[in-house]
């Protein structure tokens, strides 16, 4: 087995524990919030199955017995956590469903719109942290600098009513919400990508910068290399480490605008569930949710580190 693959295995080991430790608090946190919400879960459950109209004091009674929400808080959640333990999301107490299923109709979504989010970000941020890094206190840097603080400085929902209204409204470009085809992608990718290149291009500006000043970029352009070389075998590569880092800092902001930008944009993905589930104070929907949120987080950041040690050869010889 080469270093690689050792490397991998404990990276693997160590992410697993994470998960799992990741998993417990996530189910206890979420079940704890949602127990500290003001009103009556059987009412809401209830007029989430039969609607307000029909919804009475005996259909409340009816679900609360059916769900165990008359038991002790403690007794609940150790009943989620038996269901966990076999793998098992459990059932939507609003739909009659499995938890597992509503979740895996709905991620597909979601993982399409952090995808095209970051290829958003990527093509914004790339060609434009490069160009500044090269060029360190020009005119270019010093624009993106100013753009970049006034794009991170609105908020995503804020972000995403302003190109609704410009490209949606007024120019008809692009739908407004929901998903009939990759038309609908636009908009709502746009809006997290441009809060992601909004810092990301920084990054990679300060580490061009960085990698054009070492001095191995120097011994490269004495021993004959040209710059173009210099530039692509070299800088960009070394430079790409800490971009490739910060990535994992930025998947945060990632999961969190995904669960924003899909109300503003009624996309079907998780996110936007989560929000009705806590409206429906669907508990066993909101704990599924926030776990895969937070199962998919320790993911990608696997992901990061094993790309990490991909691009950088003394983590494998160390």
């Amino acid at each position: 087995m080469n270093a690689f693959a050792r490397m991998a295995l404990a990276t693997l080991a160590t992410r697993g524990v994470q998960a799992i430790i990741v998993a417990v608090i996530v189910g206890i946190v979420s079940f704890a919030m949602m127990q500290a919400l003001p009103g009556d879960a059987a009412y809401r459950i209830a007029a989430g199955r039969y609607g307000y109209d029909m919804m009475d004091a005996a259909s409340a009674d009816a679900v609360r017995a059916e769900l165990g929400l008359d038991q002790p808080t403690l007794v609940q959640l150790w009943a989620w956590l038996k269901t966990l333990a076999q793998f098992d999301l459990g059932t939507s107490a609003v739909y009659g469903t499995s938890v597992a299923d509503e979740i895996a109709s709905q991620l597909g979504y979601s993982l399409l719109l952090a995808a095209g989010a970051v290829v958003a970000s990527l093509l914004i941020a790339l060609p434009l942290g490069i160009a500044s890094g090269l060029r360190p206190g020009g005119l270019l840097d010093s624009m993106s600098l100013a753009v970049s603080i006034f794009v991170r400085s609105i908020p995503a929902f804020a972000l995403g009513i302003v190109l609704v209204l410009v490209f949606a409204v007024q120019l008809k470009l692009f739908p407004v919400a929901g998903f009939q085809g990759f038309s609908n992608l636009v908009l709502p990718s746009l809006t997290l990508g441009l809060g992601l290149a909004a810092v990301s291009n920084r990054v990679i500006r300060d580490a061009v910068v960085d990698a054009m000043s070492a001095d191995w970029r120097l011994f490269a352009r004495t021993k004959g290399l040209s710059a173009r070389l210099t530039l692509t075998r070299h800088v960009l590569r070394n430079a790409a480490l800490p971009v490739v880092t910060y990535i994992g800092v930025q998947l945060a902001y990632l999961i969190e605008g995904v669960v924003i930008v899909e109300s503003v944009f009624a996309w079907p993905g998780i996110g936007h569930a989560l929000v009705h589930a806590i409206f429906g104070r669907d508990i066993a929907m909101v704990q599924g949710t926030a776990l895969v949120l937070g199962l998919t987080y320790v993911a990608l950041n696997l992901c990061v580190d094993l790309a990490c040690r991909g691009i950088d050869p003394r983590g494998r010889t160390a």
